[in-house]
């Protein structure tokens, strides 16, 4: 099986999956959107989005799904089954539409937007973001004060998911230390190699830096 990636933030999170079940998977780096490229991607992904899972005479598209073909191929339970899989499910959609749904909306006014070139930061975008953030921390934080992952007593790919913009946060600067049990959870995953630098050793061209922005009057640094 063939894995084509790219830094962006699914992609990574599909990377880091892959490496952290250490699955029988080769690493290549994909450009769907780039000049020219559409229709060598197009029959694999007709989103044109990454990661894309590729096999013989068949691909896989969708960083959730790639996740739980990967955890059954190598016998993991990273992907919970069994009776903690509604669990895991639960934290999955929940975090999408409202954890990582925040992170997601200032990450990429003051990330995607500035690394990319596509206009000046929306400051009520952000705000608006700031506010899922903090509404979705508010119960997030109390869970985790109570468990050390979301599922179990091991990481899952719950975990994964719910983290998937904050490997970003540099330029996103969403206030993690607001929140100590969430700080103590991220930290824990920033423990494992896989998540930590899930690129190490792949041919991986970095991501355009992001220009400074201004944030609560103060220039935000490039990254």
């Amino acid at each position: 099986m063939k894995l084509l990636f790219s830094r962006n933030p699914n992609p990574r999170l599909g990377v880091a999956t892959a490496r952290h079940l250490k699955a029988d998977v080769t690493f290549e780096f994909a450009s769907p959107m780039a000049s020219g490229q559409a229709e060598r991607y197009r029959a694999l992904n007709p989103n044109l989005t990454l990661p894309i899972l590729v096999g013989s005479g068949w691909s896989l598209w969708e960083a959730d799904a790639i996740a739980c073909r990967l955890s059954r191929e190598v016998g993991s339970n990273f992907w919970r089954g069994g009776d903690d899989e509604p669990d895991m499910i639960r934290w999955i959609s929940w975090g999408k539409e409202n954890f990582a749904r925040g992170c997601d909306m200032v990450h990429f006014e003051r990330g995607t937007k500035q690394r990319w070139g596509l206009g000046p930061i929306d400051q009520a975008l952000v705000d608006e973001g700031f506010r899922v953030f903090h509404a979705a921390a508010a119960i997030l934080a109390p869970v985790l004060a109570q468990r050390e992952w979301l599922v179990g007593n091991s990481v899952s790919y719950a975990d994964f998911r719910m983290a998937t913009f904050l490997p970003f946060n540099d330029a996103a600067g969403l206030p993690l230390d607001d929140y100590p049990s969430i700080r103590r959870w991220y930290d824990q995953l920033e423990a494992i190699d896989a998540w930590r630098d899930p690129f190490a050793g792949l041919e991986a061209p970095p991501l355009p830096r992001v220009k400074s922005y201004i944030s609560n009057g103060r220039p935000g640094t490039a990254v």
